[in-house]
């Protein structure tokens, strides 16, 4: 009674991205971790360790700030559509090891970071975003996203951690 139609498997970050985040700056969790990524049953929420889909393909790319603030439920062509891009002539936004492969339903982002600041789109914010690229005969795996986050130009770190520290003492 487990056959794919019934199926509903998504992607989801297990921990949350450490801010600040500056441009060219490691991307980590908040305890200094990698980012994890699980893929989990919707219906239990058990992490899926079995099967193809356990040692699925992921790519992160970075979305719009915006993206579904109010709601958690998108298509497919939401997502992709959501997808910030570089600005003409630059460096690719996001940069290092932007592809993962699950071990057992689980996979640790890599080195990536960010190569250009979140002033310049719509909401001034970015999300990570983590996608399936593999196919699996027409089973559909949901993508994650993070929370939104602002990333800062890595030229302004200094002045921004010394006003950081200065308001917590």
């Amino acid at each position: 009674m487990h056959t794919t139609e019934l199926r509903n498997l998504q992607l989801q970050f297990e921990n949350s991205i450490s801010l600040p985040v500056f441009t060219g700056g490691r991307i980590e969790g908040e305890d200094g971790s990698n980012l994890r990524i699980s893929l989990v049953d919707g219906l239990t929420g058990e992490v899926v360790c079995t099967g193809p889909e356990s040692m699925a393909k992921v790519e992160i790319v970075v979305l719009e700030g915006d993206f579904e603030e109010e709601s958690d439920i998108w298509m497919p062509e939401e997502f992709k559509s959501n997808i910030v891009r570089e600005r003409e002539g630059k460096k690719p936004l996001l940069t290092g090891d932007v592809i993962l492969y699950l071990k057992d339903g689980v996979g640790m982002v890599g080195e990536i970071s960010y190569t250009d600041n979140s002033s310049w789109t719509r909401s001034r914010r970015f999300r990570l975003g983590a996608r399936v690229v593999d196919n699996f005969d027409g089973v559909r795996i949901r993508e994650a996203k993070t929370e939104s986050f602002i990333v800062r130009d890595h030229r302004g770190e200094c002045e921004y951690l010394y006003l950081f520290r200065r308001i917590k003492i």
